[in-house]
């Protein structure tokens, strides 16, 4: 092999494992910003979720719609992570069906829509109270550590739709 074409090898290997180093930290950061999307979006969330349940039934509902919206937030969010997974074909087809189990049932639940504030009864009242029982036995809670690591936030995920989906 001559010396001109020692070089053009040497310069086009150097140039592809640069690029291969480029590809990996891009899918990488990648992850990182999925991952991030479900933690801000969902975890953190329904653990507000928790916080506002058990701020009405202390103050015997005063402002149900406080907590009707907060789970229309969490339903958004929870669209907005899974579809963002879908798309960039991130999301594996376990953690999705766990991810649909839960907003299905979460959708049962009295849940602001645009523009519109849901009534509570009382019977909602108490199905949110058993909710909030269900996000706090899931590890989705207030004053409760949270990880951001994604096989424990699955962990939760599948524990929250088994106790949501499964008849108590």
């Amino acid at each position: 092999m001559s010396k001109k074409q020692k070089i053009i090898l040497s310069s086009s290997l150097l140039v592809s494992g640069i690029l291969l180093v480029i590809v990996i930290m891009q899918h990488l950061h990648l992850n990182l910003v999925h991952e991030e999307l479900f933690y801000s979006e969902v975890q953190d969330q329904l653990v507000v979720l928790d916080g506002l349940i058990e701020h009405q039934k202390k103050n015997n509902w005063s402002d149900p719609n406080l907590v009707t919206v907060q789970l229309g937030d969490v339903l958004n969010g929870m669209d907005v992570a899974i579809s963002s997974g879908i798309y960039t074909n991130w999301l594996e087809e376990d953690d999705l069906r766990v991810l649909r189990r839960i907003e299905i049932a979460l959708r049962e639940f009295p849940h602001d829509e645009s523009y519109a504030f849901s009534t509570v009864s009382p019977k909602d009242q108490e199905r949110f109270e058993d909710l909030r029982k269900k996000l706090r036995k899931a590890g989705f809670g207030m004053r409760m550590t949270l990880d951001n690591d994604w096989e424990m936030f699955m962990a939760r995920s599948e524990e929250l739709a088994n106790l949501l989906t499964n008849p108590s």
